[in-house]
């Protein structure tokens, strides 16, 4: 039944990538939809694991649906590789380099401030 569940919210996942994709979607060459999705799911999945299901006792099934159903289908990184490949084809070999070194130090980034906020919440 977990299976089916996962599933579920990775459909949901995806619908929510799509829309914040289309929300913050620019003409712009660099893909700034897909950078700020990653980001944001970085943020959300440390966030959402590390002591805040537990402080609202949330079971492992239900954070297995969150963070691989919900946060996995969210972010992309199939995406982020075909468009580096893109961006490399298309002549723009630099903001390759950018776009995927911003992906990743900024998802580090990003899952490291998901892990200190809940410290910080967690000793407040």
């Amino acid at each position: 039944m977990i299976y089916f569940w996962v599933g579920l919210a990775g459909m949901l996942g995806a619908i929510l990538r799509y829309l914040v994709g289309i929300m913050i979607f620019t003409d712009s060459t660099f893909p700034y939809s897909t950078l700020i999705i990653n980001l944001i799911g970085s943020f959300l999945l440390a966030w959402l694991t590390t002591n805040f299901f537990k402080r609202l006792s949330i079971s492992p099934d239900t954070a297995t649906i969150v963070g691989t159903g919900l946060v996995g289908a969210f972010t992309t990184f199939s995406t982020l590789s075909v468009e580096t490949v893109q961006l490399f084809q298309n002549g723009h070999p630099l903001l390759g380099i950018v776009y995927v070194t911003i992906s990743i130090f900024g998802g580090l980034g990003m899952c490291r401030l998901g892990f200190y906020m809940n410290q910080e919440a967690q000793e407040s």
